[in-house]
């Protein structure tokens, strides 16, 4: 109780930080989390449960909203891109009301390869893997394993296809004036 106290006392100055203050910010991530790779971002507000349980690699980026629930570890791999409002939950409790009543709960592990990319909303669940250069679809439900170089959207979350050489052919970006 008293690493959570902690962990939420340091995510709470860390949200309060203003947009300008990036060292406060690299800081308080480095306090949090277990391991931090290079030229993490992370906009605020971002809630972790023990912090220690999670390692991010190089090029890490989250936008608003992310919720790590890391009873157990969470490692995200290097260039991965979070999109906003995304839930990493390792935490699960039992379906029976007693020993869910009792308090019980488990956690297991989460790891996220290099380069995914997690879209708006994504619910990841305890276990999961996610392979590398994987995508997941904005408002998606992980409940089992995702493998490299696919898209997988839905709820449940399910592989639609995998990513071709074709993909960095494709003009599907929009251009946003500044």
């Amino acid at each position: 109780m008293s690493l959570r106290k902690k962990t939420k006392t340091l995510c709470g100055l860390f949200n309060a930080t203003a947009p300008d203050e990036d060292l406060v910010r690299l800081e308080l991530i480095n306090a949090i989390f277990g391991g931090c790779g290079r030229s993490p971002i992370i906009e605020p507000p971002f809630y972790c449960d023990y912090g220690t349980n999670i390692t991010i690699g190089d090029n890490f980026y989250a936008n608003h909203g992310l919720v790590i629930l890391d009873g157990a570890e969470v490692v995200i791999g290097s260039n991965v891109f979070i999109a906003p409002g995304v839930g990493i939950h390792t935490a699960g409790h039992p379906v029976d009301f007693d020993r869910r009543n009792q308090g019980m709960e488990y956690a297991l592990p989460v790891t996220i390869g290099n380069n995914a990319w997690i879209g708006a909303s994504a619910t990841i669940l305890s276990g999961v893997t996610i392979g590398y250069n994987s995508v997941i679809g904005a408002g998606s439900v992980v409940v089992r394993d995702i493998p490299a170089n696919v898209i997988a959207v839905g709820n449940p979350c399910h592989v639609i296809r995998e990513i071709t050489s074709d993909d960095a052919m494709r003009n599907d970006f929009r251009r946003t004036r500044n």
